[in-house]
């Protein structure tokens, strides 16, 4: 018999919670921890649809990246949007546990399973993190190549292992030989990422000035998106649970999707 709690502590084991940012809110949200679980739903957010999803699968459990709670609410009521998820989870009686940049940041967590994804080695964390003399831990990798590798060439690789079809690039250069990788949204780091060496940054959710700053700099971004960057990664990052718990069905939700449309 597995437990809510049984999940939270293996994820916990691979990704503590003292290596989350200061910001963040991961852990069990919601639900019972004793809760007995024989279905869990995998997903970057806590969406209604992915609720429904849940209760449609007959899931007891959703786990995402992303927590749907990130400061304290003054109010939970229907017809809220949060208050609206909220009832529902309670209702349906589905727990919701988030394990957000605690993941990122953790040795085999996110920001190493997606250079791994795109075919590197990081040799250097652009942010450590060594709380509670935690080693191997921090936010973005550094990856360096023995060879400079075109461009175009790095984005067809990332295109491909990251089932993406579209994406923001500012070509800073038409080459790369230190790249930054930093999942999700990692614009915080990028001067970090330049001190650092970085001649390219992979990311998501690149604003204007910045990408305007870099170019400048010659320093090349591609951003490939927050959810691109960030979810097949999340679900792979998380296949250790199917080995640790051979009882429990772990499904990758349908109906986790990217907000934006490229038209």
């Amino acid at each position: 018999m597995v437990q809510v709690k049984d999940i939270g502590r293996e994820i916990e084991r691979v990704a503590p919670k003292f290596l989350m940012e200061s910001y963040d809110n991961v852990g069990l949200t919601v639900g019972d921890e004793e809760k007995t679980i024989n279905k869990v739903l995998l997903s970057l957010d806590c969406t209604n649809e992915v609720i429904e999803e849940a209760v449609d699968l007959r899931c007891e459990l959703i786990i995402t990246h992303h927590p749907l709670l990130f400061k304290r609410p003054k109010s939970i009521v229907k017809g809220d949007l949060l208050g609206n998820k909220l009832i529902n989870l309670i209702k349906e009686d589905i727990a919701l546990y988030s394990c957000h940049t605690n993941l990122d940041s953790a040795k085999g967590g996110i920001n190493e399973t997606i250079v791994r994804m795109l075919g590197f080695e990081s040799q250097e964390i652009i942010e450590p993190n060594e709380s509670n003399n935690y080693k191997d831990g921090g936010i973005g990798r550094l990856v360096k190549l023995d060879e400079e590798i075109m461009l175009n060439d790095l984005i067809e690789i990332i295109k491909k292992n990251l089932n993406i079809k579209n994406m923001r690039i500012v070509r800073g250069k038409n080459k790369a030989r230190t790249i930054a990788i930093i999942n999700g949204s990692g614009q915080d780091f990028f001067y970090k990422a330049k001190d650092l060496g970085a001649d390219c940054i992979i990311t998501g959710d690149t604003t204007y000035h910045f990408a305007s700053d870099f170019k400048e700099l010659g320093i090349s971004i591609i951003d490939a998106g927050h959810f691109s960057t960030e979810y097949l990664v999340f679900l792979k990052t998380l296949d250790f649970l199917r080995g640790k718990f051979k009882d429990v069905e772990f499904i990758a939700s349908k109906k986790s999707e990217d907000p934006y449309e490229f038209v």
